[in-house]
């Protein structure tokens, strides 16, 4: 079949792998309908996160089911499955305690598991997942085509977004902000509107980000930064900053961006990966009594919650995807990104 392998530095190419098979018997094996490219993927693009050795790379999609070993209970050859972007059982303690990310048998794409056997990147032709009970989330179908791009989400950029405003407390009434128009951040937007607030400020200097940041739900735009950017959420949330404010970046400006855009007493939910040495400043948070609440968003415990809003249409995550290409191509899908000529990128194989 045929699989994303990063070799370097803006070095991604389209190879010959071996097919995945089942190796135990709680595996399956998945036919990808839809994957996509994901701001993180970016870091080892760009060279931030070096590249020791080639290997394959991708952690979203969605797909069909092929196979399945003969002890997975819960997923069956022919359903159509959602894929978070890490493996987890589903049943140890962290997973229960609602930290899937941190399951304590669970992986991630890309790795071999913790029996030795290959769980391949998300940006190939089929995948082989481990702990298929845990890891895999059926969707009743069958499953209209146009449907697709939002199921996808549902696999990160939603799912992390909704994060961002759970970690938040972001609730009925409240004034949020949201640092970064990447795919996660105008997931934020929709996730802070579905969970009741009523001022949401889209930081974004993007005129088409912008414009999708409205469509979600965002009430005001604020493009300045620093210094600019803070006073200009002080304007609009009574001279005293947001009660919630959703961090989708990952940098040192990012995050003092958010903190400080924060009122007293208010609380930032960070989601972005963190890249360019985000600190906390400790004093300052605790001389405005500012909380941080965050982190790895656990995206397969909020499937459930956020399917029914995907299939009826009531939120429309699917529109992050402003370009679609074959898996031929990803290469410049890669580029697009890179270069921001797109938001974010679907793939089919």
């Amino acid at each position: 079949m045929r699989a994303t392998v990063i070799h370097g530095e803006r070095d991604i190419r389209l190879e010959e792998v071996a097919d995945p098979v089942i190796s135990s018997g709680v595996d399956a094996v998945v036919r990808v309908v839809a994957a996509c490219v994901c701001g993180s993927d970016l870091w080892p693009y760009r060279g931030v996160t070096e590249t020791e050795q080639a290997h394959r790379i991708g952690h979203e999609f969605v797909g069909v089911v092929e196979a399945v070993g003969d002890r997975v209970e819960k997923v069956a050859v022919g359903d159509f499955v959602i894929a978070p972007f890490y493996v987890c059982d589903g049943t140890c303690a962290n997973c229960l305690n609602g930290v899937s990310t941190s399951c304590l048998t669970g992986g991630w794409w890309g790795t071999d598991d913790r029996e030795g056997g290959f769980a391949d990147g998300g940006q190939g032709e089929r995948v082989r997942v481990p702990l298929a009970d845990g890891t895999l989330f059926v969707v009743p179908g069958p499953v209209d085509d146009a449907l697709v791009p939002g199921l996808l989400t549902l696999s990160d950029v939603m799912g992390t977004g909704h994060h961002a405003a759970v970690s938040a407390g972001v609730g009925p009434g409240d004034s949020v902000v949201v640092v970064g128009d990447g795919a996660v951040g105008l997931c934020a937007v929709i996730a802070a509107k579905r969970l009741g607030a009523t001022t949401i400020i889209a930081m974004s200097r993007h005129a088409d980000r912008q414009e999708l940041a409205r469509r979600f739900g965002a009430t005001h735009i604020v493009a300045e930064r620093g210094d600019e950017g803070v006073e200009a959420v002080q304007a609009l949330t009574g001279g005293i900053g947001a009660d919630r404010v959703l961090e989708c970046v990952g940098t040192k400006e990012s995050m003092d961006q958010a903190i400080r855009s924060a009122r007293p007493g208010g609380m930032v939910g960070y989601v972005g990966v963190p890249n360019g040495g985000p600190e906390l400043p400790v004093r300052a948070l605790f001389g405005r009594n500012v909380g941080v609440n965050g982190g790895v968003a656990p995206v397969r415990g909020y499937i459930a919650e956020l399917l029914p809003d995907v299939l009826s249409g009531a939120i429309e995550p699917g529109a992050v995807f402003d370009l679609e290409l074959p898996l031929a191509e990803v290469a410049e899908a890669y580029a697009a990104m890179d270069e921001r000529r797109a938001v974010k990128v679907l793939l089919r194989p």
